[in-house]
């Protein structure tokens, strides 16, 4: 592979992801997993010396699908780097860097019909409890979980919440969530108080002249990462003797289903996510069938 080849390859990919971040204003996290899934395709095509994008054919893609499997990578990981390339290869062909889009002829692999986990009620407060406590972690902390599951918010959502972006009186909050797309979710009474506790008698002990006004800092005054999050779920998970392998996702899907569970209609559930999709939002559905079919099998003097 020459450096004008390697070259070829690389100022479309820096063309691509500069669209994506300028023109469908997509975050920089997401940005980079496209990044990381067309590096992947690369290294592939490499092997094959390939001249150019325009080189490519549908069996190559095929068969790094096909070996992603092969090497145990999970359908659901596969199908993502499966939209990543097909979007890339549609932007080849709008922009003419190559003549026929090489992913038009390629099937999705299909998902596992897998059920995201939830905590039932009684677990989820258990959850909330354990980690109320008077120190400022606690108070940070607990702050953290109520939020998370009083609004249904992403991780990637609470880590970039600035203090502008509330408004505790009116007990509403601004979110951006995919793609900066803005929505208002209402803050329930309990999540009203943690926010008030931690802003006035946690967050202080934090700040340092180059925080901003990032709501939940870290012990350096910086805004937290996704990662220290999930390492406190656990944690508390653990300290509460929840047996489920929780995430902090899972804050969010059960938001979703005990609102389902509560009467709540699928599609203002859907606005409270954010969905752009309402079939996106229709696992919920599909989970409270799955309970009631087991409920029904445990249950009934007929099974």
């Amino acid at each position: 592979m020459t450096k004008n080849n390697t070259d070829l390859f690389q100022n479309a990919i820096e063309l691509y992801l500069t669209w994506l971040e300028l023109d469908k204003g997509l975050s920089k996290n997401t940005v980079k997993s496209y990044h990381s899934d067309i590096s992947q395709f690369l290294k592939f095509l490499f092997k094959k010396k390939l001249k150019n994008w325009d080189s490519v054919q549908s069996s190559h893609f095929d068969a790094w699908l096909n070996q992603l499997g092969a090497e145990g990578l999970s359908k659901q990981s596969q199908s993502r780097k499966f939209t990543s390339i097909r979007s890339f290869s549609k932007f080849l062909l709008s922009e003419r860097i190559i003549k026929k889009d090489f992913s038009e002829l390629s099937y999705r692999p299909k998902l596992d019909k897998k059920l995201p986990i939830t905590l039932e009620i009684n677990e989820m407060t258990q959850l909330i409890n354990v980690a109320k406590s008077d120190t400022i972690y606690g108070l940070r902390d607990y702050c953290i979980i109520e939020l998370m599951y009083s609004a249904g918010l992403r991780v990637s959502e609470l880590c970039f919440l600035k203090i502008e972006h509330m408004n505790i009186e009116d007990g509403i909050l601004r979110v951006f969530g995919k793609g900066s797309k803005e929505r208002i979710v209402p803050l329930g009474e309990n999540a009203k108080r943690a926010l008030d506790a931690y802003l006035v008698r946690s967050r202080p002990s934090f700040v340092n002249t180059n925080t901003d006004t990032t709501i939940f800092l870290s012990r350096m005054g910086k805004a937290l990462s996704r990662k220290t999050i999930w390492y406190m779920i656990k944690r508390y998970s653990e300290k509460a003797l929840i047996k489920k392998a929780i995430k902090p996702h899972t804050m969010r899907h059960s938001f979703a289903t005990h609102l389902l569970e509560g009467g709540a209609d699928l599609r203002s559930i859907q606005d409270l996510l954010g969905h752009a999709d309402i079939s996106t939002t229709q696992i919920y559905t599909n989970m409270q069938k799955a309970r009631l079919q087991e409920e029904h099998s445990v249950h009934h003097p007929r099974n």
